[in-house]
């Protein structure tokens, strides 16, 4: 019987040099679009940011072997935001409230994670805590 596992690992490992690989050619795309303009805007250096995100993520899979998991919130956040500012004034209010409010609780879960990888990782015999 073929080990499943290993052609699962191999396959997670090729789709993530693939991602990096499309990553770094969407950044070259996108500098090369702000370069022939000659503007830099906000949402070119959001979507820039999310790139460089993206590619943290894929280094510190192959750095820790594994992700953490407030990477991908961190990206959810500048995507919203990166939304919010894409929609101009137009945009409906009660779907900016709702759009603020995933920023805000994406906010708190990164927070409260955060928190809780920072208690673990305390001595519990400490008593300068």
């Amino acid at each position: 019987m073929p080990d499943i596992y290993r052609y699962i690992t191999v396959a997670e490992k090729t789709i993530l040099v693939l991602i990096a690989m499309f990553t770094i050619y969407a950044v070259g795309i996108e500098m090369w679009k702000v370069l022939q303009t000659g503007d830099v805007t906000l949402t070119d250096l959001l979507l820039m940011f999310i790139y460089a995100e993206v590619l943290g993520m894929v280094a510190g899979f192959y750095k820790y072997r594994k992700i953490p998991i407030t990477i991908p919130i961190f990206i959810a956040i500048t995507a919203l935001c990166r939304l919010i500012i894409l929609q101009g004034k137009g945009v409906n209010s009660v779907d900016l409230i709702y759009e603020s409010g995933a920023v805000l609780l994406l906010g708190l879960a990164a927070l409260v994670i955060r928190w809780n990888l920072l208690k673990l990782k305390r001595d519990p015999n400490d008593s300068n805590l």
